[in-house]
């Protein structure tokens, strides 16, 4: 990684002390290079959104945060709050490192709505929206949701299925979650052989 994508992460660390947003990015960073890799994109753009497009959780209380999003929705306004305050946040760490002022605005401007704004504003938008999202179909990023909507694996797993289609823009992408999907449901599957094997 670039020393300047090292130095906004690091910047943005105190940040992403709260919602498992730190292996969250670290995460959503690993699919944002994949994408970067077989899709056109600007990296200069597409990894400091992805680095920092969470950082606004941190001004959300975090007995608040689990309601802005996900099957127990009850106060989305949140989840605008966080990319308001994220895109805010995000400025200030770029004009302190000084980074491009040519790319910042297009940083900003995708913070400010990757999770609220339903149509992509720009190629970089729709990598930096699906990197979020291919996090869902991690090993950690599964663990972490099951804990926290407090669901069953197999449920889950489903419904990652049923959104394949309907969240992902970048063809890249859809083949990623279903490969990591695909994984995930061997897992399920050894997990399930051992419990009865272990007379569970």
């Amino acid at each position: 990684m670039k020393q300047i994508y090292q130095e906004i992460f690091d910047l943005a660390k105190p940040f992403l002390r709260t919602r498992n947003n730190l292996v969250h990015t670290k995460i959503s960073l690993r699919y944002a290079f994949r994408l970067l890799n077989e899709e056109k994109g600007d990296e200069e753009v597409v990894i400091p959104a992805i680095l920092l497009h969470d950082v606004g959780w941190k001004v959300i209380p975090e007995n608040l945060q689990i309601t802005a999003f996900g099957p127990n929705l009850s106060n989305p306004e949140l989840a605008r709050i966080h990319e308001v305050e994220g895109a805010k946040i995000a400025k200030e760490i770029l004009e302190t490192l000084h980074y491009l002022p040519g790319k910042m605005q297009e940083i900003c401007r995708i913070i400010r709505g990757h999770d609220t704004r339903q149509r992509p504003v720009s190629r970089n938008d729709r990598i930096v929206k699906d990197s979020d999202k291919l996090w869902r179909y991690s090993r950690k990023g599964l663990a972490v949701d099951l804990d926290r909507f407090r669901i069953d694996r197999g449920s889950r797993l489903d419904f990652l299925e049923e959104h394949i289609g309907k969240w992902f823009f970048l063809p890249t992408a859809r083949r990623l979650a279903r490969e990591a999907l695909a994984r995930r449901n061997r897992e399920e599957g050894t997990k399930s052989l051992q419990n009865h094997q272990n007379g569970q």
